[in-house]
């Protein structure tokens, strides 16, 4: 098969290349440097390609407090990508099923996050900008499929974790696994923000990625990928203290930085009753090889 994937270089894009090769498929990459979608005609180079599945994972976003100071850029980038490659699909590509990801961050606070409430009530204020614009998407998914006949899908993950991370990237549990081998190896302060008794769940890229191929035969549905766990920071950050033999006690958590919402934790039912057991991966385990990539790759790179 032809498959098209939109920040294929990005973390969760370099796993889904590398397997979707690995099954015997033509993968086809846009990212900031190759085919950027930036402009819609980035993507005319592909035309002569009738994909059979586009992912569409390419997002402008970052970890911390960013979507909080770049409300205007998060709502700009996102939407302009968004729109050129939905256009693209409908006037070039509208053969091909699109895959599209949201986030656990639109989801209002106060209701359960299943399916049915991802476009009910009001995502938290810290992350709305962002969580807004992917609501958005999914509303152009929808009214593509009722106009046009389109076919998709749309993946909801929770926090992704795994080995082939980017250096400086901040997400909170590769953010946690530098703090820590940097105190470890040289002796620098540790701190993390809030009390660490914010819950947060994970979910194995290798996993998500192996329930999201099991799916591809699902037309116009929304689905939610995570564990079903959901543990406070502080037991993540004692697991990345156990992998480096490190003292839990030595590290700081700061209440007056930026925390986040105070618990997120998907509903999978509807998930787990079409792909069984596609969590494979033990908490430990995963961390286990977070930390060894990290050791391995960028342990001595300051």
């Amino acid at each position: 098969m032809d498959i098209l994937v939109t920040g294929g270089t990005g973390f969760l894009g370099k796993h889904l290349v590398r397997k979707l090769k690995s099954l015997g498929h033509s993968v086809y990459i846009s990212n900031t440097k190759e085919a950027n979608l930036d402009r819609v005609e980035n993507l005319y180079k592909f035309n002569e390609v009738k994909f059979d599945y586009i992912f569409h994972l390419a997002a402008a976003t970052k970890a911390g407090d960013y979507c909080l100071t770049h409300q205007g850029e998060q709502w700009e980038n996102n939407q302009r990508l968004n729109t050129n490659m939905l256009i693209y699909w409908k006037d070039y590509q509208p053969q091909a099923k699109i895959i599209c990801m949201g986030t656990s961050c639109s989801y209002p606070a106060d209701l359960l996050m299943t399916e049915e409430n991802y476009l009910i009530g009001q995502p938290g204020n810290d992350l709305y900008t962002y969580a807004m614009t992917k609501r958005m998407l999914l509303v152009g998914l929808k009214a593509f499929q009722k106009q046009y006949g389109l076919k998709w899908l749309c993946f909801i993950p929770s926090t992704l974790y795994g080995p082939g991370f980017e250096q400086h990237d901040n997400h909170f549990i590769f953010d946690v696994v530098r703090k820590i081998y940097n105190g470890k190896h040289y002796g620098e302060e540790i701190e993390l923000w809030g009390d660490g008794y914010q819950r947060r769940e994970l979910i194995y890229v290798d996993d998500a990625i192996e329930a999201m191929i099991n799916l591809l035969g699902e037309e116009n549905e929304v689905f939610n990928l995570g564990s079903s766990r959901d543990l406070p920071i502080r037991h993540y950050a004692q697991a990345i203290c156990d992998c480096l033999e490190y003292d839990h006690d030595q590290i700081i958590y700061n209440t007056d930085k930026y925390v986040g919402v105070r618990k997120r934790k998907l509903e999978v039912d509807k998930v787990q009753k079409l792909s069984l057991n596609y969590c494979k991966t033990p908490l430990l385990e995963g961390i286990q090889k977070t930390v060894d990539f990290y050791c391995t790759n960028y342990g001595d790179k300051r």
